[in-house]
């Protein structure tokens, strides 16, 4: 809305104004010349009238230009702020000349006259016009040879025009603020564009004195490219304009811009976005008002963690936005290399921090106590936890190294224990944390890895780091900030081994810690499209994980795994314990053992079904004890229920577990009630 008011909202309370038409390079609260006339004193000054709540000028030389910034643009221009139709005029003026973009819902203007001017004496306040309703017309055409050259210089392509309904206008109608009716005709050297809403259209002339223009109901709100915004992202550029957003756009990345860089930007939509992407990042034109604009958005959304980027070039027309970025040549991958440059700087302390802890394995550490430690295992899909349970001694150290293997081998004959793994042929980041091990176990289990992947040496996407030596407090950031490097470094992570997740908390059994941890893990699977392997040392209570940190691991993850020792102690084996897409009762049982030929564990096939179906009986036998426990019987609709409450499978497997239970006599119908169960002779 076009008022007093909102234009010093837009303006930091008038100061922007003022930075506009002042020209030098003057400060806030200390005298200068005025530029306007042969002024040999300096006598002007600009100050916070905390008062008003606005900047003001004040000449004591001359005090004609003394003022608000309305008083000193009415000034300049021969208006008086006094005057209705003159108060207007300059709130036109400053809204076009600073590319505010505020218009009234109807485009009419709403004049909101100053209660005191400088230099007439208190005036009544002015009564606002009844708005008017400002009808416009446009006439779509096909896109031309020619103007899609326009937009292909900027590496905007046909399709992205059509999904962020851009539109060649053959001609755009309208009205002036007084009613009189005008009309734009698309020619070759003056060709009309429109950004289409749906109760809105906003004009855009490339290469005519009147660039942009409004039709229709903008709203308080207007954002362009939110509506084509993926439900979950990495990285959300806001820009000064549409075409910055078509460029980055078909460039892969995801952009969203406000009406103008001047426009304040709407909290609210930072906030939500914010849950929606790792990174919100200002890129706005390098030039002034671009570079003042873009700070104080930063330090208005810091609290919401919103960086800035600025692009290298010079600021001149023809080289100050992303698109023209694009337009000299510069492709995806140089602008990736500046985000990474910017991460660098971002992280430079995490990253210094977290180099000596990156494993060198041409460079042995120095023998220490050995401690005993076990690793973590990768296996789920992408944007899920996968989490890998089970006591000491059980062989997951060796069960997960022969994960890694897999992912890292370029041969198929590797053998991964039962488990078939996607191999990294695109080289994407493999990340190892271990919270427990010391230095040089994980070195040697890393060199057990590389003889399993039948690799001499060990691949450059492949990083190990040891955590022992960082605080608790600080692995999470340093995890989290690591992944976010790695992931534009190699363009992708394959997956992620976490070793030890209780010790990123200060306790296991605190709930908050506890859902903050699995939530961020979650939240970094998805944003990243990976999978990340929790490793929890607990040693699992049936079906069930012990401690809040252990259930809500069970919450979230696609499935858990439980390595357990066989009745034959050199046998381990491989249970699954959840499986969010079936029952893990169903899941074969996978056997391993150790081989002193060949010096490392090696797969010996799957237990029988009989042995499996054995397994089942028991644990729903053991689920069955625990439900009967709470009451004495229940309905079909309340056994189902609290089967898929406390094993997390969905309706249809509990359904399955029933009949299961039943052609068992693990639970059975009650005589008297035909409509309940009870518990069967168990």
């Amino acid at each position: 809305m076009l008022n007093k008011d909102e234009i010093l909202n837009r303006t930091s309370n008038g100061l922007d104004v003022f930075k506009h038409y002042i020209p030098g390079q003057w400060r806030v609260g200390r005298n200068f010349l005025n530029p306007f006339y042969e002024d040999k004193k300096a006598s002007c000054n600009i100050y916070f009238d905390r008062r008003k709540g606005c900047y003001r000028f004040k000449d004591f030389g001359n005090d004609a230009y003394s003022g608000d910034c309305f008083d000193f643009v009415g000034h300049l221009k021969g208006l008086h702020c006094n005057i209705p139709n003159d108060f207007v005029k300059i709130l036109e003026l400053i809204n076009q000349e600073l590319s505010l973009g505020l218009e009234n819902d109807n485009h009419s203007f709403t004049l909101s006259v100053p209660t005191k001017s400088v230099k007439t004496m208190e005036q009544p306040e002015q009564p606002e016009p009844v708005k008017r309703n400002k009808p416009y017309f446009i006439e779509q055409q096909s896109f031309s040879a020619k103007e899609m050259s326009f937009w292909q210089q900027y590496g905007i392509t046909s399709g992205i025009l059509k999904s962020y309904k851009v539109a060649s206008l053959k001609e755009f109608k309208s009205e002036s603020n007084e009613g009189k009716p005008f009309c734009f005709i698309s020619t070759d050297s003056e060709p009309v564009f429109g950004y289409v809403g749906k109760r809105h259209v906003k004009i855009y002339r490339p290469f005519s004195e009147i660039r942009f223009l409004y039709g229709g109901n903008l709203g308080d709100n207007y954002c362009f490219g939110l509506e084509q915004l993926p439900a979950k992202g990495d990285i959300l550029f806001i820009t000064g304009g549409e075409k910055d957003v078509l460029s980055l756009a078909s460039h892969s990345c995801h952009a969203i811009c406000f009406n103008s860089e001047t426009s304040n930007i709407p909290r609210n939509i930072i906030q939500k976005l914010s849950y929606r992407f790792k990174h919100i990042i200002l890129l706005y034109d390098v030039d002034k008002t671009g570079l003042e604009a873009s700070f104080r958005h930063e330090r208005e959304l810091s609290n919401l963690g919103v960086k800035r980027l600025i692009l290298p070039l010079l600021g001149t027309k023809q080289e100050k936005d992303i698109s023209d970025y694009f337009k000299l040549g510069n492709t995806r991958e140089n602008f990736i290399r500046l985000f990474i440059d910017f991460l660098d700087n971002l992280y430079s302390e995490t990253m210094a921090i977290l180099k000596p802890c990156e494993v060198d394995f041409s460079n042995p550490p120095i023998q220490s106590e050995k401690i005993i430690s076990i690793n973590d295992v990768p296996l789920g899909t992408q944007g899920n936890l996968f989490g890998i349970t089970g006591g000491e001694g059980t062989g997951k150290s060796n069960y997960v190294g022969s994960l890694i293997a897999g992912a890292i081998r370029k041969l198929d004959t590797v053998d991964t224990l039962g488990t078939i793994i996607q191999a990294n042929k695109s080289e994407k980041a493999i990340l190892l944390y271990d919270t427990e091990q010391s230095e040089m176990q994980l070195y040697k289990n890393i060199a057990s890895i590389l003889k399993r992947g039948k690799s001499k040496t060990m691949p450059h996407y492949f990083k190990a780091y040891c955590l022992t030596s960082i605080s608790r407090k600080d692995r999470m950031q340093a995890i989290v900030q690591s992944m976010d490097r790695f992931y534009y470094q190699y363009n992708g992570i394959h997956f992620v081994i976490i070793d030890g997740i209780a010790d990123l908390v200060r306790c296991a059994n605190d709930e908050a810690e506890s859902v903050g941890v699995i939530d961020e893990l979650y939240r970094l699977a998805g944003i990243y499209k990976t999978c990340i392997i929790c490793v929890l040392h607990f040693v699992p209570n049936g079906m069930k994980l012990r401690g809040h940190l252990g259930s809500e691991l069970q919450r979230k993850a696609a499935a858990i795994l439980s390595i357990e020792k066989d009745e034959e102690p050199q046998i381990s084996v491989v249970k699954a314990l959840k499986v969010r897409d079936g029952s893990p009762l169903d899941v074969p049982l996978v056997q391993f053992t150790w081989d002193r030929e060949k010096a490392m564990h090696v797969f010996i096939g799957e237990k029988s079904k009989a042995e499996k179906e054995k397994r089942k009986e028991t644990e729903l036998a053991s689920v069955a004890r625990v439900i009967f426990n709470e009451a004495e019987h229940y309905t079909y609709v309340a056994l189902c229920e609290q089967i898929q409450d406390i094993l997390e499978v969905k309706e249809r497997t509990a359904k399955s577990y029933i009949k299961f239970m039943r052609d068992r006599k693990i639970i059975m119908k009650d005589l008297s009630n035909m409509n309940y169960f009870i518990i069967g002779n168990i």
